[in-house]
């Protein structure tokens, strides 16, 4: 399938997506947004895992405020509910592990749409901005769910309210991304980092964001259950099997996703 707004490879079970708008810094569109939210359910389909990242030198620059749909009264309710909300799920809910590789600045809804992912590796270079307070708006895209989760509300109140601009190597510190890479690094690491996921037991890791993510709202005893129930699901699988007998024959797992 040709998409308008972004570029879709799979090779090896890794599926990369690159949101390609490098003229207005991958600002979202209702288009881009579409398209995304296809790429990213085929690479569910087809992929053992996803990467996210952008072309140019943004990630992503949040909505396109040049887009002709948000001049005038825009109804920021029903597009958020009718298009962010799906986006957000589609990578909240892949069925693979997902990694944002912010490859530059990410802001606003850009930046929340890198924090969808289930792990976020940035070059150097790249800052996160919450921006909505520029322009009169509170955060959205997920930001004042994720942000809070991650960084704690200290912290996520003042890059809400002040919209300082976060570099990479502070939000590897504070919590907010997995780590930050020199910029002449950076695209070999989150490569290498695909590819090992692309490569490992899809079943243990599905099952893995499962239990941290029902963690917070659950009890111990609720988490417990929930632990022993996936670990029993794991166990009936190939890849359980298949990394055993690696281990024990002392050579490198070939996990198959099954």
């Amino acid at each position: 399938m040709d998409y308008q707004t972004i570029t879709y490879t799979a090779d090896e079970g890794l599926a990369v997506i690159a949101l390609n708008r490098p003229e207005v810094m991958n600002a979202l569109n209702r288009q881009l947004r579409l398209d995304l939210i296809d790429g990213i359910a085929r690479a569910g389909r087809e992929a053992r895992a996803l990467v996210l990242t952008g072309t140019g030198r943004a990630f992503c620059s949040g909505q396109d405020l040049s887009d002709p749909a948000v001049q005038g009264d825009l109804d920021f309710e029903g597009v958020l509910n009718g298009e962010y909300v799906p986006l957000l799920t589609a990578i909240y809910d892949c069925p693979i592990p997902t990694i944002a590789a912010v490859n530059g600045a990410a802001a606003g809804a850009g930046a929340n749409l890198a924090l969808a992912a289930d792990v976020v590796i940035a070059t150097e270079s790249a800052v996160f901005v919450q921006a909505f307070s520029r322009i009169g708006l509170i955060p959205d895209a997920g930001g004042t769910w994720w942000l809070p989760r991650q960084v704690g509300m200290a912290r996520a109140m003042g890059a809400c309210l002040f919209a300082d601009p976060v570099p990479a190597r502070q939000a590897a510190d504070w919590g907010m991304i997995y780590e930050a890479v020199p910029d002449a690094e950076f695209e070999t690491r989150w490569r290498d980092r695909a590819a090992r996921l692309a490569q490992g037991p899809t079943a243990a890791y599905r099952a893995t964001k499962q239990a941290l993510r029902a963690a917070p709202s659950n009890t111990l005893a609720d988490q417990l259950a929930l632990e022993a129930r996936l670990q029993g699901q794991c166990g009936r699988t190939g890849d359980f099997r298949e990394g055993v007998s690696a281990f024990l024959e002392k050579r490198k797992p070939r996990y198959t996703g099954a």
